[in-house]
């Protein structure tokens, strides 16, 4: 989920386009996935370039390429999020019973998966997209849950409008971002909106230290964490 400061409007919220435009397509009807690499030498080279991007501050993932075998390409995608490929199931605070949604066992299903809890989900995909599948963000990002390309390719995502596999991606790269700042939800979603890379150079290590440092922060991810918040009251019963 990364920003792209050039395509923000004035009030500092990133665009939609609700379209499936043909040359996001091929002729299958698949959403173009980008450039694949064929040996595990290319593939190695993005990786580095991607840890590179990471460090300075860069995208979330946005070099990574798609693999044949789904599995290897998680595990090499945690790998340069900086963990193990294990879901995460220690958040607090769960609520179990929330407001159904259009998407409700898709979302029940990837909770139980991997740890996230559902009011946490429901609120990202209502901040995210306001549940609408379709929809494109100025910056490229893309369906429910707002994948970029990069991202959608590394969670082994091929068609990031379709809700099944947008919502298992986003989840699973949510739950990377709450395993890597050990629960710390505020820093995950920071981490989800604009890229850990950006998260890491603010040097806090817990929530309460990247609020008294949100103001460095993009404008548009300072206002995201609240409007999660909001949307996750909202869900919660």
């Amino acid at each position: 989920m990364a920003i792209d400061p050039a395509a923000a409007s004035g009030t500092g919220q990133l665009k939609w386009v609700d379209l499936r435009s043909s040359s996001m397509k091929g002729g299958s009807g698949k959403v173009s996935s980008g450039v694949t690499g064929s040996s595990a030498a290319e593939f190695a080279a993005l990786l580095q370039q991607a840890a590179l991007q990471s460090a300075t501050g860069g995208g979330s993932g946005s070099t990574l390429t798609s693999l044949t075998d789904a599995s290897s390409l998680s595990n090499l995608l945690w790998q340069q999020l900086g963990g193990t490929a294990e879901t995460y199931d220690g958040i607090s605070g769960e609520i179990t019973q929330t407001v159904p949604t259009d998407y409700e066992e898709l979302i029940q299903t990837a909770s139980a998966k991997y740890g996230v809890p559902v009011d946490l989900i429901k609120a990202v995909i209502d901040t995210e997209s306001s549940f609408n599948p379709n929809v494109v963000s100025s910056a490229g990002a893309k369906g429910l849950m707002q994948l970029m390309d990069g991202t959608a390719n590394g969670l082994g995502v091929s068609d990031p409008f379709d809700p099944a596999q947008s919502i298992d991606g986003g989840v699973r790269y949510l739950s990377y971002q709450l395993k890597r700042y050990d629960g710390e939800e505020k820093m995950a979603l920071a981490a989800y909106n604009a890229g850990p890379g950006r998260v890491n150079k603010l040097g806090v290590s817990n929530d309460a230290e990247l609020m008294a440092n949100l103001s460095e922060l993009p404008k548009e991810t300072q206002a995201y964490i609240a409007k999660i918040e909001r949307a996750r009251a909202q869900y919660a019963l």
